[in-house]
Formats: structure tokens, sequence, C-alpha cells
């Protein structure tokens, strides 16, 4: 068994191989290089699949609710900071999809804009993450006993049969290849 709260640090490992990618790409393009529409087609998708419809979900519908039953606040507490940043996330990230579309487009300044966005998503999604695995999972390791972490990790095998395996394996690979290509 995978102890849940190592699932989710690999899952932000991931997710943080394609915020380099992103911040890579907004630098070559800084520096005059013409960003293909569908890397970014292709990044947007691995954000809204891996990051928000898997791992999203997996801290919402079950890691949560898990720390609220031991104690920990979701009102004024961490859980709603948590989850309050996984909305901003969703805004800027349809955002970035508007922008995309007007980038594809040849609507001028959708460049300038699509960048901006990008920005706040990777400060936000990077504080985000390290709030998480500084703070949230160490009180998560503290609390939760071998019952909990059973029942997490029953719990997100459950939400990686929905979303299937070979999407699992075709999002982490995505990440990769984004980050080789991309990074700067």
């Amino acid at each position: 068994m995978c102890h849940p709260i190592h699932t989710l640090k690999h899952e932000h490992r991931v997710i943080e191989q394609a915020l380099r990618a992103l911040d890579g790409i907004c630098k070559r393009s800084s520096a005059g290089e013409r960003i293909p529409s569908e890397v970014l087609s292709m990044l947007l998708d691995f954000i809204r699949t891996f990051a928000d419809k898997y791992h999203h979900v997996k801290e919402e519908k079950h890691f949560f609710p898990a720390l609220e039953r031991k104690g920990i606040l979701r009102q004024g507490g961490p859980l709603e900071l948590m989850e309050r940043e996984h909305e901003i996330e969703r805004r800027l990230v349809g955002e970035l999809s508007q922008h995309i579309k007007a980038y594809q487009a040849s609507i001028p300044g959708s460049w300038d804009h699509f960048v901006q966005t990008s920005i706040l998503f990777i400060e936000l999604l990077t504080g985000h993450i390290q709030r998480e695995d500084q703070v949230l999972f160490r009180i998560a390791e503290a609390i939760l006993d071998d019952e909990d972490n059973n029942s997490l990790s029953s719990a997100f095998r459950h939400v990686e049969v929905e979303i299937g395996r070979g999407v699992l394996e075709n999002c982490e690979r995505t990440a990769g290849e984004l980050e080789r290509a991309w990074a700067a």
C-alpha cells in the first residue's frame, strides 16, 4: 500500500514539472520564440485532467474530510484556505483557456494576457503546494492513524480507477515531456 501523503506529494512533483514548463514557455516567448498552440493545449489539458480532476478531487473529496474528522477546521481554517485556492486556480485555468483561444485567433495582446495569467497561476500553485507539503501534510502525518491512511489509500485507488490508469500514465509522461522540452 502506498501511503496517501506520499501519493499526494508525488502528484505535487508531477504538477511542478508542468509549472516549470509553463514558466519556460513564458520566458522563451519573451525572448521572441513562437509557442505552438498545440503545446499550450497539451499543457492546459494536463492541468485540467491531472491537477484538477484527479489531484484536487482526491484532496477535496477524501483528504480534507479525513482531516476535518480529526479536528482540523474547515471554516476559517487551513482547509477552507486550500479549497479557496483550488477555486482560484480553476478560475485562472479558465482565463488561460480564453487567452489561448484568443492567441490562436491572433487577437492582439492575447499573448501578454496569457503570460500575466500564467505568472499568477504559477505563483499561486507553487505557494499552495508548499503550504500543503510543509504544513498540511505534516499535520496529517501526525494525526491520521493506520485506519485513516488505509481508508484514504482505498479512496485514492477508486479515484484512479474512475479517471483511468492509462490517463494517469499519459499525464505523467506529458508533464515530463513538457518539462524537458520547455523548462527554462
